[in-house]
């Protein structure tokens, strides 16, 4: 597809950043974003994917809405509170922005089997999954895949982000060969800026992926803490055991 009259105009301001320009829209426009979960921190990502230009979207999210998802879940209208959520991403993604192509899919990709078809169908995943066990099988899915996958976690007051695409850098399992132990799913602290401020910069993560524009954070990884404003990038190593990269 070519950029369009009103791609021209919409997109004016990023197509006037040094060395974006037409051919990177295009390029962007051309492209498909799977985002497994699209709630606090993958409701951004999506939002500002669509902003951008973005082709095509690729929705996993299951669940029904409840009151505390609404701290954070920017894409949701109140009035939704018990229907599905993936009813109310793709409602408000549409009505921002009609051109993007948005496919639902209402499940969590949490084995390898669901996930890998999308990720092969997929230019680039952000994994926005508060759950473990998701992250590894998409992971898995990306390295079988050879996709580049938005590595983007948050708790509480503080952020992590990388882009893992092995054997370039690290996958998921080098990094974590078990979950934390403070991993909790469903009791870990939440302010919504705090996601919403990750989402963005995943985003960004993504688009950079996408188009070849900027340098990406291929072999580091973006820590902060928004408590204090204390940010700092480490150095990520592959692990040359590794059970789901190591043979690459």
């Amino acid at each position: 597809m070519d950029l369009t009259d009103l791609d021209l105009k919409r997109f004016a301001r990023q197509l006037s950043l040094p060395g974006f320009g037409r051919e990177t829209q295009l390029k962007l426009k051309n492209s498909t974003a799977l985002i497994t979960r699209c709630g606090g921190l993958g409701g951004p990502i999506a939002l500002y994917l669509a902003a951008a230009g973005i082709g095509k979207l690729i929705i996993a999210h299951a669940g029904t809405l409840t009151w505390d998802d609404m701290n954070r879940m920017i894409l949701q209208p109140a009035d939704a509170v018990g229907q599905p959520r993936i009813d109310g991403i793709v409602e408000s993604i549409r009505r921002f922005s009609p051109a993007v192509e948005v496919e639902a899919v209402g499940e969590h990709l949490d084995n390898v089997s669901k996930a890998r078809p999308l990720v092969a169908r997929a230019d680039v995943v952000c994994d926005a999954t508060p759950n473990f066990q998701e992250r590894y099988a998409l992971s898995e899915a990306a390295v079988l895949e050879g996709k580049p996958m938005i590595e983007a976690a948050m708790n509480a007051m503080e952020g992590h982000l990388t882009v893992l695409h092995p054997p370039q850098t690290p996958c998921l399992r080098c990094l974590y060969p078990a979950p934390p132990p403070s991993w909790d799913v469903y009791g870990f602290p939440v302010l919504g800026a705090v996601s919403g401020s990750l989402g963005c910069l995943a985003a960004i993560e993504a688009i950079k992926v996408l188009t070849g524009f900027g340098r990406p954070l291929l072999g580091r990884m973006l820590i902060y803490d928004t408590e204090v404003n204390l940010y700092q990038q480490v150095e990520l190593t592959r692990n040359p055991n590794c059970p789901v990269c190591g043979k690459l």
